[in-house]
């Protein structure tokens, strides 16, 4: 824990408390409409990642380990005997990570468009955009990246949000999201997936390319104790483009299981 980062956080609600963990270059802020909606009956606990939006920028690499701890030294800190997490993305890698190693202080878990059982095929792809930003620069492939992200409709619609979600990838330190690109590229989840034990919810998007149901039945079907939803018509960043929809089963879920 000596190298743990004192993360910047934000907390809103009450209820049980809900753990929330954003993904590559995103911030806490990307949780705000899904807090909308848990607030009510959960103390809703949202925090930037190290290196990314108010929280402290890191010297030197980093890895999954690392943001395992500082989860733990926020949530030692805050004084929070157990909680629900759930994370997106690269968040929905450290949860379990997080619940593998302290499995007492997790009472659910959610994994929310993420990644595990990639083939070889699926590994390459990912590494080769992570080589793509070294090579070319973030900003260069950053099109590329919110294709995956966004639907088309969607992206027509509201290029303003488009524009906003860029911007934080952007004004995060290149190293720091190349470092977090990297263990989300490299990080494997399927040898010890069947270790964590507490109540699990997969959700992923139909049209997610990376993080696809294909994967995401793979990891409902290693985990003990979970249950699967797939949001249709959807890719990768449902918490901005579809919160109303995402809201629904988190709930039902949080509540089954509080």
């Amino acid at each position: 824990m000596s190298n743990a980062i004192d993360c910047v956080h934000s907390i809103e609600g009450s209820g049980p408390a809900l753990f929330l963990i954003h993904g590559i270059g995103a911030r806490r802020a990307g949780w705000a409409k899904l807090v909308e909606q848990l607030k009510d009956s959960f103390t809703c606990i949202s925090y930037d990642l190290r290196g990314h939006g108010d929280s402290p920028v890191p010297s030197g690499r980093f890895g999954l380990d690392d943001l395992v701890d500082d989860l733990e030294h926020l949530r030692a800190k805050l004084g929070i005997e157990r909680a629900h997490f759930a994370g997106h993305s690269l968040g929905g890698m450290i949860g379990p990570a997080y619940a593998r190693r302290f499995p007492q202080r997790v009472i659910s878990l959610g994994l929310l468009s993420t990644a595990a059982f990639r083939t070889e095929d699926d590994s390459a792809k990912v590494k080769a955009v992570v080589a793509a930003m070294r090579e070319r620069g973030i900003g260069q492939v950053l099109d590329t990246l919110t294709a995956r992200w966004f639907t088309d409709e969607f992206a027509a619609e509201h290029p303003d949000v488009i524009e906003w979600r860029k911007q934080q990838v952007m004004d995060t330190p290149g190293e720091v999201f190349l470092n977090v690109f990297d263990i989300y590229a490299e990080t494997e989840m399927s040898p010890w997936l069947h270790e964590v034990t507490a109540p699990s919810l997969v959700l992923t998007g139909e049209l997610d390319g990376g993080c696809n149901p294909r994967l995401n039945k793979q990891i409902a079907d290693a985990l003990p104790n979970s249950e699967l939803v797939i949001l249709d018509g959807l890719k990768h960043a449902i918490l901005i483009e579809a919160p109303d929809r995402v809201a629904p089963p988190v709930r039902q879920f949080l509540l089954a299981h509080s």
